[in-house]
Parts: C-alpha cells; structure tokens; sequence
C-alpha cells in the first residue's frame, strides 16, 4: 500500500480509489509515506482529513451551566406542585405540560441571544399572561373551546420559543431555518437522553428489589419527574453548544422514510379512492389526515435540510416532488370534508380551528410544491423550499394565537 500511495501522490482520484479500497491499511501506509513528504501539500490535506481531531464537547461558560442549572430546578418545582395536597394531577398536566418546558428553553435562549431588557420583559409577560389565562379557565372537559386552547397552547409557546431564537435576527429566513433544525435535533437529543433515563430507572429498580425494596412509586412521583421537566432543557444546551453533534442525524432519518411514505401514501390514496372510505363522516380519520400533514412538511423540509439538489440526488427532490402532491390530494379531501361537515352539521370552534389550520397548511404545501417543480425542472434550487417553509412560521404562529384567545371568547368557552 505505501509504494501504491507514493505512485499516486499526485493523483487525486488513484489516492481516492486507495483510500476507499481499504481505509485501514491506506491511513496505517500514508502516515509512513507523509512522516517523509511533509512538504507535498496534496498529502498535507490528506493527513488532515485522516488525522483530524475532533474538538472536545463543548459545555459553555460557568455562567451558561448555573444558568442551565437554576432552570433545570425551577422546572422541577413547578412539575412537583402536582403532588401538592387538593392538587387534581389530570387538569394540572393538562394545563401546564408546556409550561413546565417551553418557558425554560425561552428563558435560555433569551439569554443566549443577549436580547434587549425590553424584549426580555415582553416575552415575560406575554408567557406569564398565558399561563394565568390557562390556568383560570373553567374545569369543563366537555367545552370544544377550552380543550382547543389546551391542544394549541404548546404551539403558541413554541412560537414564543421561535422567537427568543431569533433574537434580533427575527425576520432572517436563514435564522428561522436554523431553528426547525434546531428543533429535529433537540427531540433525537431529547429522545435519546430520556432512553438512557430510562435505563438508568430499569436499572435502579432492579437493584432495589433485590433488597427487598420497593422505590416504584417514591421515585416516579418524586424523582423522574425532576428529570423529565429537566431533559428538553439539557437536551437545548448540549444541541446548542455543540451544533455538529447531531445535526445530520434529522435530514438521514427524514430521507431514509421519505421513500417509505411516498409508496404508503400512495397505496393508501389509491385504496381510499378503490374503497370509497372519505373522512367526510369520521371525526378522527380527519385527525389523522391533519397530524400526516404537518408530518409531510416536517419530512420535506429535515430531508433537504443538508442536500443540494444535484445529478447524484436529483431521484429525491424528485419523491419529495411526488410526495408533496400526493399530500396536496390528501389534504384537498381533507378540506372538502372540513367543509361537508361544516355544511351538514353547522359551525363548531373545532371545525373552524381545523378548517383554517387546513387552509394555512394547503397553501404552505402548494408554495413547497411549485419550489419542488422548480427544483426538478432545474430552475432553481432546495434552498427556495426551505424558504417557503421558513417564512410561512409567522402565518402559523397568528393563527394559533386566534385559535387559543379569540375562537374562544366568540364561542362563549362553549
């Protein structure tokens, strides 16, 4: 291997083949060869890229983990005031799941974004507001208003969370880009600490009853919850400061599925016209089809993520083409059975949620579909799709602010 190296020091595409052959052995001969060819800089570049070292986890400022710290703790202690005496947990969790995560990841974020005091107070307030708000409506599980505010509370503080992000970078298409990355890998990273938690429980236990002693109840009620309002807020630190760790891992997943919901989706499109089973008259079929569309959006946008639409991946803008009008179809039957069901039956606060989250999403995905004709047609690139998504955020956050403060006051929290 170390004479094959020496003969094609200047040969480029021969190195390659080399390297490729058996990368054990070419990097074992090439550090022979470059301890005696320092000068040649085509083996100066490759002993950078076999013999680079990746830099240390980086885990911030002192200031930056206190900080991270005193949220991790604050977070627990409002997740404990479910185990207050007269405390209903049901309702309690209902109201506050969010608000024991989302404010946190808002409060580091304005911190790290260095954002001006105003701003700070603003946000504040606004998040404070919406948890009285939560939290004074009338216990009535039966009111469609009520659990509608419930359902898109996490949203509007997610758009709050949007917007800490931002900073002052807040109408950067670039910047908004970065924070739905951001997003797909702070839940791997969030799933993968809760597995290891998981573990660690399984673990506990076991050595527990082996003693004889039971901990199941003490440690969930009093234990794992601390660690469950603290993992998303740990999760954000680490994919933050360290944003190599796992950002490519979203656009892998979302391009190996790709290919598998395009044919499910497909088979399932032609099955529903063979079989003639419209969600016109099935309230959770039309569930189903609202939660596949956000999911669609989710998969096209991590899938181009950190591709550039060339001849060597031109076959996936071109299922990501196929798949977002498989998804139009989808969601014009879904729209014409929001609008059967309104016409049949009258109007109803979740019809209306539903029809205008339908309506938002029908044109983001038509924008999204004539970027991806452009993109296959080679008029432009898969930077114009992600752009169609980013600046789009804004039209979703205003709606869900609708849905959450104005649909319920005009229906009387019916």
């Amino acid at each position: 291997m170390k004479n094959e190296i020496l003969q094609s020091i200047n040969k480029p595409a021969q190195l390659e083949q080399l390297y490729r052959k058996d990368k054990l052995a070419f990097k074992q001969a090439f550090n022979l060869v470059f301890a005696e060819h320092k000068e040649n800089l085509q083996l100066q570049f490759w002993d950078t890229r076999l013999n680079y070292k990746e830099e240390n986890l980086f885990l911030g400022s002192q200031r930056e983990i206190g900080l991270v710290v005193a949220l991790a703790i604050i977070a627990g202690l409002i997740a404990n005031i479910a185990n207050l005496p007269k405390i209903n947990i049901e309702l309690f969790f209902t109201r506050n799941a969010a608000f024991i995560i989302i404010p946190f990841l808002t409060a580091y974020f304005t911190f790290k974004q260095q954002l001006s005091f105003r701003i700070k107070i603003i946000v504040s307030l606004i998040i404070i507001f919406l948890a009285c708000y939560v939290n004074l409506l009338p216990d009535n599980s039966q009111s469609s208003t009520i659990n509608l505010v419930y359902i898109h509370i996490p949203i509007l503080l997610w758009s709050i969370l949007g917007y800490a992000y931002l900073g002052n970078e807040f109408s950067s298409k670039e910047k908004r880009i970065n924070f739905l990355k951001f997003n797909g890998d702070l839940l791997i990273m969030s799933v993968i600490i809760l597995l290891s938690c998981i573990l660690f429980t399984v673990i506990t236990f076991g050595l527990f009853n082996l003693i004889g002693i039971k901990i199941e109840n003490f440690y969930v009620q009093y234990i794992a919850i601390w660690g469950i309002a603290a993992i998303p807020l740990f999760a954000t630190y680490l994919v933050y400061n360290n944003p190599n760790l796992i950002n490519r891992i979203s656009p892998l997943i979302a391009k190996t599925f790709t290919p598998l919901v395009f044919i499910n989706l497909f088979i399932y499109l032609v099955t529903l016209i063979y079989m003639g089973k419209y969600p016109h008259n099935d309230r959770n079929l039309l569930l189903v089809y609202n939660l596949l569309l956000v999911a669609v959006l989710a998969l096209i946008f991590f899938s181009i993520a950190e591709n550039k639409i060339s001849k060597e991946n031109y076959f996936s803008a071109l299922l990501l083409f196929g798949l977002s009008l498989l998804t139009i179809i989808i969601n014009g039957i879904a729209l014409s059975a929001i609008i059967f069901r309104i016409w049949e039956f009258g109007i109803t606060p979740n019809r209306i949620a539903v029809l205008g989250g339908n309506i938002l999403i029908f044109i983001n995905l038509i924008m999204v579909f004539f970027d991806l004709l452009k993109v296959v047609s080679k008029k432009s690139d898969s930077l114009k799709v992600e752009d169609s998504i980013a600046k789009y955020l804004p039209v979703y956050a205003v709606w869900v602010a609708v849905v959450v403060l104005i649909i319920p006051i005009l229906f009387s929290w019916k």
